[in-house]
């Protein structure tokens, strides 16, 4: 995809949309599972930010996998300001890193059957991942600022008392659920975060993700706008697993990409910031049957198995106000409509040439 001209469109304009973009220079990001959708996509837009706009920014990237790390960023491989170094964020770090300046951690797992097949590693890798981090930057890094990738999911089921969830909201969660592992984790997740911030004056900030998609999303990604996707890609017909009445913020991921950095650049020391923008809510009915219609092919319905409705979120409304986001200057570049065409056109692109 690196020299696909939309997705390089894309990194493009997720440069000129980060807020204070130049203060990056010279500086070092070390980012945690960075070979997930919103990781690489980071990756990409930094390395293509130091080829294009002299950045001189140094990335650090985390991954369990150095095969498939290799394999996804094989141009980097060998440039000046990338390295790679395998590790499992289930364990303390280990050995000295060179002089980081900032740690977005992005890594964990995202996806509905995982979290119906994998719950403990669902719970072990937000949290033990995030305190690992956070204790590695207390002692080697204490001027470093902290990213959090945090999640919509936080939030709970809407109680039916607003419309929009800002910051400060907070829904309910039965944790007694094995789905309740992911966002009870990624609340305590932020948590430590804010303990860290009081007890170690750790300088953390956390951005609230929508569900996010993009031509980086992963083939084992089951969410079901994923699934969407690759149903459209291989010209079959687009299945929905419910009534689809559920309705959701989205963003595309270059969108999710340049908020992050804007939140890691601009945002206040301590403070959440959601990630959305109401041009990108809309129905999962809706959603479905724009994947259908650009894609050419037709939606129908049909029942889950059990292993899917285990890891289905019971939110049925869980919409994003991203009034604090936009305070800081940072605006989306695409709609709804817009980012879905161009992720099945890159993947299109990309399907073709390996053929």
């Amino acid at each position: 995809m690196i020299n696909d001209s939309l997705y390089i469109e894309d990194l493009n304009n997720c440069l000129n949309s980060v807020v204070n973009l130049d203060s990056l220079r010279g500086k070092t990001v070390l980012i945690t599972g960075a070979t997930g959708m919103i990781g690489s996509f980071i990756v990409d837009a930094l390395m293509h930010g130091n080829e294009t706009r002299n950045l001189n920014c140094s990335v650090i990237a985390l991954g369990r996998s150095q095969e498939k790390a290799y394999k996804r960023f094989a141009s980097y491989i060998n440039r000046k300001h990338f390295l790679f170094v395998e590790h499992d964020i289930n364990n303390p770090l280990c050995g000295e890193f060179p002089a980081i300046d900032f740690i977005i951690h992005s890594a964990s797992t995202t996806h509905p059957v995982a979290y119906a097949t994998e719950p403990i590693s669902t719970i072990t890798t937000n949290i033990f991942g995030t305190y690992h981090l956070l204790h590695y930057l207390s002692m080697h890094a204490p001027k470093a600022r902290f990213v959090l990738t945090s999640s919509v999911e936080i939030y709970g089921q809407n109680r039916g008392d607003v419309e929009y969830f800002n910051e400060d909201y907070s829904g309910y969660i039965d944790c007694n659920t094995l789905r309740a592992g992911y966002p009870e984790s990624k609340r305590l997740s932020e948590s430590l975060c804010q303990a860290f911030v009081k007890e170690r004056d750790i300088d953390y900030v956390s951005a609230r993700l929508p569900r996010t998609y993009g031509p980086t999303m992963l083939a084992s990604d089951t969410k079901a706008l994923s699934q969407f996707i690759m149903k459209g890609l291989s010209g079959e017909d687009i299945v929905l697993k419910s009534q689809g009445n559920q309705f959701f913020s989205y963003a595309y991921v270059a969108d999710s990409a340049s908020a992050v950095l804007s939140i890691m650049l601009a945002g206040a020391k301590g403070k959440a910031y959601n990630i959305a923008d109401s041009q990108s809510d809309i129905s999962l009915k809706e959603l479905a049957q724009l994947v259908a219609t650009a894609s050419g092919t037709q939606l129908r319905f049909e029942l889950p198995d059990s292993v899917e409705m285990a890891g289905y979120s019971t939110a049925t409304k869980a919409v994003m106000d991203s009034t604090r986001l936009k305070s800081l200057g940072w605006q989306p570049c695409y709609n709804i409509e817009s980012g879905i065409k161009r992720m099945l056109t890159i993947l299109h692109e990309k399907k073709e040439r390996t053929l």
